[in-house]
C-alpha cells in the first residue's frame, strides 16, 4: 500500500504544476493554430507539418496530465525530462512565431 504523500506536496503540486501545465497548453494551442492556418515561407511542407504532429502529441500529453493531476488531487506529478522536452517545443515555437512576426510586418518590395 502507498503511503499518502504530505499535505505539501500536494499543495505545491497543485500551485506550480498546474499554472505550469496550463502554459504548456496555452502556447501549443496558439502556435498549433498559426501552423494550421498558415504557410509558412521558412518552413518547408514536410517541416510545418512534422512540427504540428509534435505540438498534436504534446497538447494531448499534456491534457492527459492535466486530467491526471486534477482526477489525483495533486498525488502525481511529471517527470523532469518530459517537461524540459516540452519547454524546448514552446520554444522552438516561440522561434517560430518571431520569425513569422518579423517576415509578416517588414514592409514588402
Amino acid at each position: 500500500m502507498f503511503d499518502a504523500p504530505p499535505p505539501e506536496r500536494e499543495e505545491l503540486m497543485n500551485s506550480l504544476l498546474k499554472p505550469l501545465l496550463e502554459d504548456f497548453q496555452y502556447w501549443f494551442g496558439r502556435s498549433h493554430t498559426l501552423l494550421e492556418q498558415e504557410q509558412l515561407s521558412f518552413l518547408d511542407e514536410a517541416a510545418q507539418a512534422d512540427l504540428l504532429e509534435r505540438l498534436r502529441q504534446a497538447q494531448q500529453a499534456v491534457a492527459t496530465s492535466s486530467m491526471l493531476l486534477q482526477a489525483t488531487e495533486g498525488q502525481v506529478g511529471v517527470e523532469m525530462a518530459v517537461l524540459m522536452e516540452w519547454h524546448r517545443l514552446v520554444a522552438e515555437c516561440w522561434q517560430v512565431a518571431t520569425r513569422h512576426r518579423m517576415e509578416t510586418s517588414s514592409p514588402q518590395s
